[in-house]
C-alpha cells in the first residue's frame, strides 16, 4: 500500500458509522484509606473508530492508564458509560486485546504457551490455537524462539511476545499501555517501526490501535489522532488530528511543528500571562492567609477551615531546587529562549521528567513558558548567576513569595510559641485535600525547599518542624 493510499484510507475510515468504542462522560473515583474521595479522571467523552491509531497523551496524574482500563472493561467507571459496537459494557471488553508496559508474561510458560493463553481461555482447540500462535510468532519475528522461556529473552523480545499474544486474538482494537517505555531507546524505536509495519500490512486483522504514552515524539510518530488529557483529575483538553504522511520523518519541519504544538497544549496553563501564573500554578495548593493564632496546637489553628476549602486541585510540582537550578543552566544558554521539545531532547527527558521542573520554574517566576517556548526571567537569571550562598537567599525569597505551602509553614513556625511544630499537623491539613501518599509527597517537597532556602528544618525522628538558625533573627 502506498503512502498516499494509506493516508486516504485512514481519513476515510474515521466516521460515526464504524465506531468501535464510545465513551460518554466517563469518570472514575476511588476512596482512599482515610476516607478522602479521589477523582482519577472526570467527564471524558471519546470515540475510537475503525482504521485509526490513537495516542492518549498526558502528564503523570492524568489517569491515562486507568482510562484505558475503563475502555477495556477492566474497571467499571463510577460515572458515564462505555459502549463496544453500540452495546454498554458490563465486563471485560470482548473486542480488545491489551499489551502491557511490564510485558506480563508467565515465566513458567514458553513463548508459544504464552501466546496461546488467550486462545486457550476461549476454548480454541489445541491444533487450531497452535497454528494461530505459530503464525503470530512468525509475524512478530520470533520464529525459532517458540520453546524459549521469558527469562531467556531480551526486553524487546518479551514485548514482542506480548504483542503476538494480543494479535493472535484478532481483536477489533489493540490497546497498548506505554508498551515501549521499559525498553532502551534503540529497541523501542525498532519495535515502534515493527508495529507500524504490521498496521500497514494488508494482512493485518486489527481494525484500530489505542495506545497510552507520555512521549510526545512517539505519539506524533505513530498516531493518526492524539487525545491530550490534563491532570488532577484527568480531563480532556485536546483532540488533535495528525495528518502527516507515513513514514514520518522526525526531523521534518511538519513533524517538529506538531511536536511543538502538543508541548504548547500540555503547557497551556504555563503559557498564560505572568500575572495569572499564581492562580494557575500547580503549586498553589494553599492560600497565603496569615496564621493568626500565636499558639499553634492543631491543624485547625494552622489554617481555618474556609482556607482548606480553597486548596487547589493540583499538587506541588515534584522538583528539587538542584534540578531546577540545572534547568536554568540549560535555559540560560539560550538568551532568546528554547522550545520545550528541544529542551527535552537536550536533557534526554520524557514529559514526566521535564514538566515538574517547568511547573516549578513557572511557579517561582524563574522561567516563563508561552506556546511551547521557555525563556529565563530576570529572577531566574539572578538565581542562575548567584554564588552558592546568594543562590540560597534568592531561592528562599522566591519560595516565600510564590510557594504558599512553604510560606505558610514558615509563618506558622514564627507564630508558634517555641518556633516548632509537629509535622503531623501539616500532614493532617494536607490529608484534608490529598490522599495520604500525596500529602506526604507535598510535605516532603516543602521540607526540601525550606531546607535549601535555610527557612526551616525537619527532624524526622521527633517529627518536628523548626525555624532554621539562619532564619530566626529575620
Amino acid at each position: 500500500m502506498t503512502v498516499a493510499m494509506e493516508t486516504i484510507r485512514s481519513l476515510r475510515a474515521v466516521t460515526p458509522q464504524n465506531t468501535i468504542i464510545e465513551a460518554q462522560h466517563v469518570g472514575q473515583r476511588f476512596t482512599a484509606d482515610n476516607g478522602t474521595e479521589l477523582t482519577v479522571f472526570d467527564n471524558i467523552s471519546f470515540n475510537l473508530y475503525e482504521g485509526e491509531i490513537v495516542a492518549i497523551l498526558g502528564r503523570s496524574g492524568a489517569g491515562k492508564s486507568t482510562f484505558l482500563r475503563a475502555l477495556a472493561g477492566l474497571v467499571k467507571p463510577t460515572s458515564g458509560t462505555v459502549k463496544y459496537r453500540g452495546e454498554a459494557l458490563t465486563g471485560p471488553n470482548p473486542g480488545i486485546a491489551l499489551v502491557f508496559q511490564t510485558f506480563a508474561l508467565m515465566p513458567w510458560l514458553t513463548v508459544q504457551d504464552n501466546v496461546e493463553l488467550g486462545l486457550k481461555a476461549r476454548g480454541v482447540p489445541r491444533a487450531e490455537r497452535t497454528k494461530l500462535a505459530l503464525d503470530a510468532i512468525d509475524m512478530i519475528g520470533l520464529d525459532g524462539f517458540e520453546s524459549a522461556y521469558p527469562k531467556e529473552l531480551s526486553g524487546g523480545m518479551r514485548q514482542r511476545v506480548g504483542i503476538a499474544r494480543a494479535l493472535v486474538l484478532r481483536p477489533d482494537a489493540l490497546f497498548m499501555d506505554e508498551p515501549f517505555s521499559a525498553l532502551d531507546v534503540l529497541t523501542a524505536e525498532n519495535l515502534r517501526q515493527e508495529v507500524l509495519k504490521l498496521w500497514s500490512s494488508e494482512q493485518r486483522s486489527i481494525k484500530s490501535v489505542l495506545m497510552v504514552t507520555h512521549n510526545i515524539e512517539e505519539a506524533v510518530e505513530m498516531a493518526d489522532r492524539v487525545v491530550v488529557l490534563g491532570s488532577h483529575p484527568g480531563h480532556l483538553i485536546a483532540d488533535v488530528r495528525v495528518d502527516l504522511p507515513r513514514p514520518r520523518d522526525r526531523h521534518s519541519v511538519e513533524f517538529e511543528a506538531m511536536v511543538d504544538r502538543l508541548y504548547a497544549i500540555l503547557t497551556g496553563q504555563a503559557s498564560q500571562p505572568t500575572q495569572q501564573a499564581e492562580a494557575l500554578s500547580p503549586s498553589a495548593s494553599l492560600t497565603n492567609a496569615p496564621v493568626t493564632d500565636a499558639s499553634v496546637t492543631d491543624a485547625s489553628d494552622l489554617q481555618p477551615a474556609k482556607t482548606i476549602e480553597k486548596i487547589k486541585e493540583h499538587p506541588l510540582p515534584n522538583a528539587t531546587p538542584g534540578g531546577l537550578a540545572g534547568l536554568l543552566d540549560v535555559v540560560a544558554e539560550h538568551p532568546h529562549g528554547i522550545d520545550l521539545a528541544d529542551l527535552a531532547s537536550a536533557l534526554s527527558f520524557e514529559v514526566d521528567d521535564l514538566f515538574p521542573l517547568v511547573d516549578a520554574g513557572t511557579m517561582l517566576r524563574v522561567i516563563v513558558v508561552r506556546d511551547g517556548h521557555v525563556q529565563i526571567t530576570e529572577a531566574g537569571d539572578s538565581w542562575h548567576k548567584a554564588d552558592i550562598l546568594r543562590a540560597k537567599q534568592v531561592f528562599a525569597s522566591l519560595a516565600m513569595e510564590h510557594a504558599p505551602l512553604v510560606h505558610n509553614i514558615e509563618h506558622a513556625l514564627r507564630k508558634s510559641a517555641e518556633g516548632k511544630l509537629r509535622g503531623e499537623l501539616m500532614l493532617d491539613l494536607l490529608r484534608a485535600r490529598y490522599a495520604n501518599d500525596e500529602a506526604h509527597q507535598q510535605f516532603a517537597i516543602a521540607v526540601e525547599w525550606g531546607r535549601y532556602g535555610e527557612l526551616f528544618d525537619y527532624d524526622a525522628d521527633d517529627d518536628l518542624l523548626s525555624l532554621d538558625e539562619a532564619n530566626k533573627g529575620e
